[in-house]
């Protein structure tokens, strides 16, 4: 009889667990990133993850360094924080996790690109005879 009850014990637990797995939502997290003018190749985290608006999905918050790339504009460097929500802190994010429905957080950065302008050379000229003088000159 104990045996039986075990047995009972046992199928009850597997059932229940799951029907936990398969009623249990979880969180999606997305990052869209664009620029403007759009079309410029973006890297996250010294990775290359597209042309922008390019979206990924991400499983961290905190600060990404984000690099943009487009012929004729300047190269952006830069870092951006992504700011944990409240359902994503403990011990909100246990229930966020199991949750029946599933929780979309979606985040877009958008960054303007400066137009690349070439430096004048009569400038660049001084700038070096500038910097070989202090570089004499100091001690």
């Amino acid at each position: 009889m104990n045996h039986k009850n075990n047995n009972r014990i046992a199928a009850v637990t597997v059932v229940l667990t799951a029907l936990l797995f398969l009623l249990s939502g979880c969180v999606e997290r997305k990052l869209t990133i664009n620029t403007e003018p759009q079309g410029a190749v973006v890297i996250l985290n010294d990775e290359e993850i597209g042309v922008s608006p390019v979206t990924v999905g991400f499983q961290w918050y905190g600060v990404y360094k984000v690099r943009a790339e487009k012929e004729g504009y300047e190269i952006l460097n830069t870092n951006r924080k992504l700011d944990r929500p409240t359902h994503d802190v403990f011990p909100l994010d246990f229930f966020a996790e199991i949750s029946p429905s599933r929780i979309t957080d979606s985040y877009e950065w958008t960054f303007p690109l400066e137009p690349y302008t070439p430096p004048d050379r009569d400038q660049l000229l001084q700038d070096a005879e500038d910097f070989r003088r202090q570089a004499i000159e100091a001690p």
